[in-house]
């Protein structure tokens, strides 16, 4: 507990070139502490003692949180997780926290980096899927988000859309920005019921991905080419997260996201899980620093590359793997 406490303390202050000391040091923590990636690493017939380098450090396979209790030491508290929405039939992730204060303050900190101060905008939320469940770190976050503005425009509307178009219309009219977040679906629902939305200044609209059964998949051009043309505004931004993260990285356009100084991404080839390749598509490895209670270091099930520009760039998903909420655009 008491590492934990100073850990989070040292992500918040770190700099820029303390990445890869801090990720090696929580490494050999988790290594030790955490029983199911220590079984895991033991079961790759990996030293520990002679992993030097993060290319060298052995990532979790995402399915563990579906099966098993990841977490480090002897604080863990059963009582104390967030969900992922997954669909009917499916197994769902559980993610084990340590402090969601700290989860809160940490995503508040990633957004405002990227975006601004919250008291600066509105925020209204469209995440109906989520808000019909409990146990949704989304769902957490933008309320938390949603509490910081302190706008009497700021909430969640569910299926209003008549309310919700009449509220972001209302919200035109000062001076803060406006954040329309919403599940893809939704926006998308959204957009085919109202059919002739008005112009809104100072609107942004970000997808957080996820069609969660409700409508066919598409493509992220398409999905983001009817966004546009139906909100008036020339991008459409895009969250990233999941429910085995405790970071999150935004996309001001072309889905295109910009880490967060606690994430990294390395891409491994799609038929070697155990070799890197930067340049081309595959699979996405993924190293969050604020995962420091569970396991920092997560093999995930979704396509990508990193761009020129050092982005990511979010491709689609494993033919094989399950279809998960956080996103379910492919391109």
């Amino acid at each position: 507990m008491k590492y934990f406490k100073s850990f989070s303390q040292r992500l918040k202050n770190m700099g820029e070139n303390e990445f890869d000391d801090l990720a090696l040091e929580l490494f050999h923590l988790q290594a030790n502490s955490n029983p199911v990636y220590n079984a895991y690493i033991e079961a790759r017939g990996i030293d520990v003692n002679a992993v030097s380098a993060l290319e060298n450090i052995p990532f979790l396979p995402i399915s563990f949180f579906k099966t098993h209790n990841v977490y480090c030491g002897p604080e863990f508290d059963p009582a104390r997780f967030y969900s992922s929405s997954g669909t009917t039939g499916q197994i769902s992730s559980r993610h084990y926290y340590w402090s969601e204060s700290f989860y809160l303050e940490h995503s508040r900190l990633i957004f405002e980096a990227c975006y601004g101060n919250l008291p600066d905008y509105h925020i209204l939320a469209l995440l109906p899927s989520y808000l019909e469940r409990k146990g949704s770190s989304l769902i957490a976050m933008v309320d938390y988000f949603i509490g910081q503005t302190e706008s009497t425009f700021s909430g969640f509307y569910l299926y209003d859309y008549d309310e919700l178009l009449k509220n972001l219309q209302a919200c035109s009219h000062t001076n803060k920005k406006i954040l329309l977040i919403g599940v893809t679906f939704a926006l998308l629902d959204m957009s085919e019921a109202l059919k002739d939305i008005p112009k809104i200044d100072n609107l942004i609209v970000m997808e957080t991905g996820g069609m969660k059964g409700r409508r066919k998949e598409m493509v992220r051009e398409e999905v983001h080419a009817i966004l546009k043309e139906a909100f008036k505004v020339n991008e459409i931004h895009s969250e990233y997260g999941m429910t085995e993260l405790m970071s999150q990285a935004y996309s001001k356009c072309a889905g295109k996201y910009i880490l967060p100084k606690t994430m990294r991404v390395y891409i491994r080839d799609t038929h070697d899980p155990f070799t890197y390749q930067q340049e081309r598509i595959g699979g996405i490895n993924i190293v969050d620093l604020a995962n420091f209670h569970s396991c920092a270091f997560i093999e995930t099930q979704d396509l990508g590359r990193i761009t020129l520009e050092n982005e990511l760039e979010i491709l689609g998903r494993f033919d094989n793997s399950d279809i998960r909420g956080c996103n379910l655009m492919v391109s």
